[in-house]
């Protein structure tokens, strides 16, 4: 086996065992992000998002991470459409997109696709 078919093994095998050590913390990011953006089928600018999730944070008395906007970013970021790396992504995992028709950042959900995601029981963070 050469260098390059060992480094390959081990980067599909920590890929494949990224999905079974979800993270708690990023698990309620995309929950929190589904919850949001359901509530605006045409979708909401970035910024909108990111105060209506820290508004619901503060009044939960929910921890806001110094990191807090990166987080968000980066828990839509995985699971959008619109990324460089949504090709190698299975369908159903693609819950976000932009949408082209709105000027300026905003995000908007594929409701029936984060439905059935959350109903089929595959609430993992991959």
């Amino acid at each position: 086996m050469t260098y390059d078919e060992h480094s390959e093994m081990l980067e599909q095998e920590h890929r494949a065992g990224a999905g079974a050590r979800r993270s708690r913390a990023d698990q309620s990011m995309l929950m929190e992000l589904i919850k949001v953006l359901a509530a605006h089928p045409a979708g909401l600018r970035r910024w909108s998002v990111m105060r209506a999730i820290r508004k619901e944070r503060e009044n939960a008395a929910r921890d806001i991470p110094q990191k807090f906007e990166d987080e968000v970013e980066r828990t839509f970021r995985q699971f959008c459409a619109d990324t460089d790396d949504a090709k190698a992504r299975v369908s159903r995992d693609v819950l976000f997109y932009r949408p082209r028709e709105r000027a300026g950042e905003v995000w908007a959900i594929f409701p029936d696709r984060a439905k059935a995601w959350l109903d089929d029981g595959s609430a993992e963070v991959n």
